[in-house]
């Protein structure tokens, strides 16, 4: 029996490939979904691609576009379009062709066996070195809550079922990694290889840098993992003073003179106010999070809808101003 599939896509200055993109989702859902729907979040893209919704949502009643207010960040818009899902399973990729939409009766074939969230892992990634070294940073991250097996086959393309958001309907924090809540309904991953194509129009907006400023922000947000690693290199530094202790009061007891030199003081200063400061910085980000929290910052808002909902505003709007139906 097929199963009923909501397909969600975050768009960022996708607007030359969202054509090309929807019809092959369509043609795909067809044939492999009893019922299904496409769910496209922009996330507050600088081009026309909010203008290429509204379109193609006219033109196909399947399809329903959601504009935030700014950029939020993938994550956050994902986020978005999965709690709008009405189906029974949620599959997730990327709006740049990268991960063909071919692929995802693969995954759903795999679901199928009994495992709640399946990813496809790219045979062979196109990306360039910098993007490939910041995804391992990310899932490096990701090895601490999800373990190293599922760590590494984690993507964006992933089919899951519904119900688990119930287990992160409430969370509101502004820091988001679908993986990590994913992890908090379930244990049951699995994975399967995918082909992965080279992009098809402009160029990835990720870099090096903002993955690795999600990785910092997944391993801060949602682990304790810089604190346990900031109380131990605080007790091996604790044991290295006990160590000098030591060393400086033998020589004093069998040589009779203390250890000559500014510099051995100055060096041995230095490393623990490194690992101070080193300390407080992590703590700092802690209190960054808490901080965040109490002033509930959203992690995202929405502009408009396509077609517009009840109590939604207007699905005329774009970042240009209103379109007049």
């Amino acid at each position: 029996m097929m199963p009923s599939v909501s397909i969600v896509v975050p768009v960022y200055n996708s607007e030359a490939i969202l054509p090309a993109l929807i019809q092959r989702l369509l043609s795909v859902s067809a044939g492999h979904a009893a019922h299904s729907e496409i769910i496209l979040v922009n996330d507050g893209s600088r081009d026309g691609s909010w203008h290429v919704i509204c379109e193609q949502a006219r033109q196909h009643p399947g399809i329903r576009g959601i504009n935030l207010m700014r950029n939020f960040g993938q994550h956050n818009a994902l986020l978005c379009g999965i709690r709008e899902a009405k189906h029974e399973v949620i599959v997730t990729l990327d709006d740049d062709l990268q991960h063909p939409p071919e692929e995802i009766p693969k995954l759903l074939e795999k679901l199928g066996e009994g495992h709640d969230v399946v990813y496809g892992t790219p045979e062979k990634e196109q990306h360039g070195h910098w993007r490939d070294m910041a995804s391992c940073i990310t899932k490096l991250g990701l090895q601490y809550t999800m373990g190293a097996a599922t760590a590494r086959h984690v993507s964006a393309f992933r089919v899951f079922r519904t119900q688990l958001r119930d287990a992160f309907a409430r969370y509101q924090g502004s820091f988001v990694s679908i993986d990590v809540l994913l992890t908090w309904a379930t244990t049951r991953f699995a994975f399967v290889p995918v082909a992965h194509h080279p992009r098809l129009a402009g160029r990835s907006n990720y870099t090096f840098r903002r993955l690795a400023i999600h990785a910092l922000n997944m391993i801060t947000g949602f682990t304790t993992l810089p604190l346990e690693l900031a109380s131990l290199l605080g007790l091996a530094c604790t044991g290295f003073g006990l160590v000098v202790l030591v060393y400086v009061l033998g020589r004093y007891l069998l040589q009779g003179s203390s250890v000559p030199g500014f510099p051995f003081l100055a060096s041995i200063i230095a490393i623990f106010s490194g690992v101070q400061l080193f300390a407080l910085g992590i703590i700092g980000e802690y209190l960054a999070r808490i901080h965040f929290r109490t002033m509930d910052h959203p992690a995202y808002a929405v502009r408009s809808t396509h077609p517009a909902q009840a109590g939604a505003v207007s699905d005329t709007e774009d970042h240009r101003g209103p379109v007049q139906p």
